[in-house]
């Protein structure tokens, strides 16, 4: 996007002309002459960490996500993180303020029998988009027990939004989502798939933060077509040129 067509947006913003609208811009696609890459890495919490811990719960890599996991020399949680391609943006083509983020992959976690804790069942958190103007987390859940998978489901809430959010022009944006928490049905889904008894469900509800988003956002202009026009004489140009040399 050049700073034409920012300054453009603004003047049809100031005059009330321009009416906003999201558009969302998804992995090998543009607008106005702008691409978006990107990606998030979800970290889990010391609180969360802990529960897990409770549980004997494994973690696993999903999907197209990369998992970074690591323990003490006890077998504890120190920390676990999974970071996930973006597939997706989507903002306000009137103010450029990002809307929402989508990411592909996740994690698994799987629950063993432990007297008083689990039954047994598993639980993979995948595809996770954020929508900034209602401050939850969706994804798509795959769970045991007779969850099932389900898509689009609110999982998580979350209390603050820190770093760049608006698109002025080809960069990099990074911002941070902070203060996780489940919703009612996610704790509800997560003890159903995960099999969790009276002392999972304690530790579960223990947690008060389930853990920090952090996302980058690529912005890069795509050459105009009169770009590529010009390269394309250059070309031409330097192929005559050496042609001439050799004659």
């Amino acid at each position: 996007m050049t700073f034409k067509q920012i300054a453009a947006a603004t003047m049809f913003v100031a005059a009330g002309l321009a009416q906003a609208a999201p558009v969302t811009i998804n992995v090998g696609g543009s607008w106005n002459g702008l691409t978006a890459t990107g990606s998030a890495t979800l970290s889990f919490s010391a609180d969360l960490l802990g529960a897990l811990d409770t549980g004997k719960i494994a973690l696993a890599n999903y999907g197209a996500a990369t998992s970074t996991i690591t323990k003490d020399t006890d077998g504890f949680y120190v920390s676990a993180s999974a970071a996930a391609p973006g597939t997706a943006i989507t903002f306000d083509d009137a103010t450029l303020n990002v809307l929402g983020v989508a990411t592909a992959g996740g994690m698994t976690l799987t629950a063993p029998v432990v007297k008083s804790v689990s039954s047994g069942g598993s639980l993979t958190v995948t595809d996770l988009s954020a929508n900034l103007s209602n401050n939850t987390i969706y994804a798509t859940i795959i769970g045991g027990n007779g969850v099932g998978t389900i898509t689009n489901f609110a999982l998580w809430n979350f209390a603050t939004l820190t770093g760049g959010t608006k698109i002025e022009g080809p960069g990099t944006y990074n911002n941070s989502i902070t203060g996780l928490s489940l919703t009612t049905d996610g704790f509800a889904k997560f003890s159903q798939a995960l099999g969790l008894l009276s002392l999972g469900k304690s530790a579960m509800q223990g947690i008060t933060d389930y853990g920090t988003i952090s996302s980058t956002i690529v912005a890069t202009a795509v050459p105009e077509p009169s770009t590529y026009a010009l390269m394309g004489l250059g070309l031409i140009g330097m192929a005559a040129a050496k042609r001439r040399r050799a004659a």
